[in-house]
């Protein structure tokens, strides 16, 4: 489960990135509990506008972000993008803490901080292969997604202590001085022992050949569409999860960053899970975001904030399958001199999404609740898995009548008894 943990550069840099990650949830708590509470009115378009525009810059600086991912050195690159986003996340402190913060303010901040993360995503998801040998990228991933949500366990549950005992002010400064972490396991690795590939020389038309790379090939098609429906759609849990804790049961930001926390239970468990997979199938892929759904839903009704609570552990559980399965089959199955364009498209499609669906989310949430913006995200996940089960069975040749009759009774059995 922790093999890739041998490798001591990947060991600097997991844990780097766990005490960032910490810091990075505090900040994605504090920022929507200052846009909700202070400088609105419970406004879910406001929170839902912040969020688009941290998103934005990955949709128009994606592609030619993956293309200098794949010409300069990654490390390097990852050096300066981190030290901007720990520049972003001081100076949205400061405001707050000398009281002359506007939502404005947050609004400029959250788009500065989409373009340093719009050139990071990027090299950052590339940089694994490079740290580790190819045997091992499926552990690495895996145990990335298991440092992010270890930090998610974390790091709401930190920030609603913070925020209401000192305020959100203090909550930014911690993330703003979590950078450091990262930023000195990159400059302590071992650069000798560094995987790195060919950089890509300059030429004409090398975005237009990481599209055409994508377009010619099914498997990678059909991931970019079910994450760019799921993740625009349904995964918005930092504005549903603080309307519902806000307008649907009543309560503070203590509840509110304790939903982050339980939910990272769910993702935690599934990126350990994922840890001990040597190869990655489909069925991950369209199961997860099948499983999403139907979670999502089930979520939506739940009556009270501690039922809401536990229904926030199997989400988080699918929602890290699917996106470890998409993550590591986009990389084991992309040639080398493609990888850093082809993951910033999938990071466009994953994230670029997120300017439509977050203020679509936060204005369904706040003209008909947030229940709804809940459950419009379930249907669009399950629709979205159904059409690609059809379309993968049918390239295969495969009826889906004839996926049900090998599921017989005995061999359902036998696998609960195992």
């Amino acid at each position: 489960m922790f093999r890739a943990l041998k490798v001591f550069n990947y060991r600097l840099w997991v844990t780097g990135a766990l005490v960032s990650n910490i810091g990075t949830w505090m900040q994605r708590v504090a920022q929507d509990w200052l846009v909700l509470t202070i400088l609105t009115n419970n406004s879910g378009t406001a929170a839902g506008i912040t969020t688009g525009l941290q998103f934005l810059p990955i949709v128009f600086l994606g592609p030619f972000a993956g293309l200098l991912g794949d010409r300069v050195n990654k490390r390097k690159l990852l050096l300066c993008t981190q030290m901007a986003m720990g520049l972003c996340a001081l100076l949205l402190g400061l405001l707050v803490v000398t009281h002359t913060v506007e939502l404005w303010h947050v609004y400029v901040i959250a788009f500065l901080l989409g373009v340093a993360s719009a050139f990071d995503a990027p090299s950052r998801q590339a940089f694994v292969s490079e740290v580790v040998s190819k045997e091992d990228v499926p552990n690495a991933v895996a145990l990335n997604g298991a440092s992010f949500n270890l930090a998610r366990l974390a790091g709401p549950g930190i920030a609603g202590v913070v925020i209401a005992l000192f305020g959100t002010g203090p909550a930014f400064l911690i993330n703003a001085a979590s950078f450091v972490a990262v930023i000195f396991s990159l400059w302590r690795m071992r650069v000798s022992e560094l995987q790195p590939v060919a950089r890509v020389p300059r030429g004409k038309g090398q975005i237009r050949e990481g599209f055409a790379y994508i377009r010619h090939r099914p498997d990678l098609m059909m991931i970019m569409v079910l994450v760019f429906m799921v993740g625009t759609f349904g995964m918005n849990f930092q504005i549903t999860n603080a309307l519902m804790a806000t307008t649907v049961f009543h309560l503070g930001p203590g509840e509110y960053g304790l939903l982050g926390s339980v939910m990272a239970i769910g993702t935690l468990a599934a990126a350990l899970m994922a840890a001990r997979r040597k190869n990655m199938r489909m069925l991950y892929i369209v199961g997860g975001a099948l499983a999403f759904g139907g979670t999502v839903a089930i979520a939506a009704f739940m009556p009270s904030f501690a039922l809401y609570a536990v229904a926030l552990v199997p989400v988080g559980l699918a929602a890290l399958t699917f996106m470890n399965a998409c993550n590591t089959t986009v990389q084991l199955n992309t040639d080398a001199a493609m990888r850093g364009r082809v993951l910033a498209v999938y990071m466009v499609v994953l994230q670029g999404g997120t300017p439509i669906g977050a203020p679509l989310v936060g204005w369904i949430a706040t003209e008909f609740g947030a229940r709804w913006s809940l459950g419009i995200g379930a249907v669009v996940a399950i629709a979205s898995a159904l059409v690609a089960l059809v379309m993968m069975n049918r390239r295969n040749h495969v009826r889906i009548r004839d996926q049900f009759r090998s599921l017989r009774p005995f061999t359902v059995a036998h696998a609960l008894h195992r």
